[in-house]
């Protein structure tokens, strides 16, 4: 009976994260112009799909050193399937890294290469990182342990998948650099406004709704699910919303995306924290998503589209130094962690992420090239890749 209830309680997880995925497509499909929309649609469901056969062949064999190349029969056992199913559940997290990157190198980018690019990324070198924090592989859990008395805490994802798949975004978008009319020859930042702001703001709901899927159920069990968990997540969505919502002027896409960077953060630390450690967690990471969406743009010539860096990668690697403060007891949580394993684990992850994605990027740079060309730029990756726009029948009106 507890076999049969915990392969329904991943499942439905397992689906409420695979519903996210709708989320980033149209959360890029909103902020992209509207020649990029289809290619931002397809992109998201093709990167699935490899990432599904990826993960499935190499990935997950890589991170918890098991396979599926077994009878039906043995695949099932005496646990109706509950490896199956679990899989299907970490598949999800997985298959969210391309997602993450597609919104940093949205309207330039080749569509094959970055096909490429997620076999690759999902297939080793995500899974790698994964099983050293959530397989205990490779000895650096052990050494936290014995170092600081608690190994590395990241519970849903902070830093294993937000934060890799941000830093990972951060190489990818500064190979393929800044779009042609995103600046002037004198280097002023030239306004792209999003093309559809109830596709964002969809985009955004169903990724709220989703996420307490991908917190709540990354107990993997019904019997250790906890309430704890979805209250926090409240709390960092709410807070995240409501200061990015100040600190980004009544800006829509700051809200909207706000909340969300508040949801990244908690991810690490939603299981042990107290849910006022988690409103400021959340408030932090809201007035941190503005902060560095805006600087990257104006400032640094960072081109990223949805701003994924500073959402995933920022928000994700203070979530998973902050769940190592506001998960001590003294400040309220249920303790059980260290500081230091945090702050290690946290930029060992996000130095990890960074390198490879400079790697993987450029490499793909060098040989096949992973660029649009100025024509095809101009003319939108939706004509130019798919050859059809989001409003065919209109394209054919007289």
């Amino acid at each position: 009976m507890n076999a049969g209830m915990d392969v329904f309680y991943l499942l439905l997880g397992a689906a409420m994260v695979l519903a996210m995925h709708a989320g980033f497509a149209f959360l890029e499909a909103g902020t992209v112009r509207t020649k990029n929309q289809v290619n931002a649609l397809v992109k998201i469901l093709a990167d699935l799909g490899v990432s599904t056969v990826a993960y499935f062949l190499v990935g997950y064999g890589v991170a918890y050193g098991t396979h599926f190349f077994a009878s039906a029969h043995d695949l099932v056992g005496a646990t109706n399937g509950l490896d199956l199913v679990r899989f299907f559940f970490l598949l999800m997290f997985a298959a969210a890294i391309p997602a993450i990157i597609s919104g940093g190198i949205a309207e330039r980018a080749r569509f094959v290469p970055q096909l490429i690019a997620t076999a690759v990324l999902v297939g080793l070198v995500y899974p790698l990182f994964e099983g050293i924090v959530w397989g205990g592989r490779f000895g650096l859990q052990d050494w936290l342990t014995a170092t600081f008395g608690a190994g590395f805490h990241d519970f849903a994802g902070s830093i294993v998948v937000h934060a890799v798949g941000g830093w990972l975004a951060l190489g990818a978008v500064f190979h393929l650099g800044a779009r042609r009319d995103r600046y002037s020859r004198d280097g002023r930042l030239i306004a792209i406004p999003p093309s559809n702001i109830p596709y964002l703001a969809l985009g955004s709901w169903i990724l709220v709704v989703g996420w307490f899927g991908f917190n709540v159920m990354s107990s993997q069990s019904v019997e250790t699910s906890s309430g704890l968990v979805a209250m926090n997540s409240l709390m960092a969505m709410v807070g995240g919303m409501l200061t990015a919502l100040v600190v980004g002027r009544n800006d829509p896409g700051f809200t909207h995306n706000g909340a969300l960077a508040g949801l990244v953060a908690v991810c690490a630390g939603s299981d042990v924290m107290h849910p006022l450690g988690a409103l400021v967690v959340g408030c932090l990471a809201g007035a941190l998503f503005v902060w560095g969406f805006e600087r990257c743009q104006k400032t640094w010539k960072v081109d990223d589209v949805l701003g994924v860096w500073p959402l995933h990668g920022m928000c994700g690697l203070l979530g998973g130094i902050l769940s190592g403060i506001f998960g001590l007891e003294a400040l309220g949580g249920l303790g059980g962690v260290s500081p230091w394993s945090q702050l290690i684990g946290s930029l060992a992850g996000v130095a990890y992420a960074a390198a490879m994605g400079f790697v993987v990027y450029g490499l793909l740079k060098k040989t096949i090239g992973i660029r649009l060309s100025a024509e095809d730029e101009h003319r939108g990756a939706d004509l130019s890749i798919h050859q059809i726009s989001a409003t065919p029948e209109a394209d054919m009106q007289p």
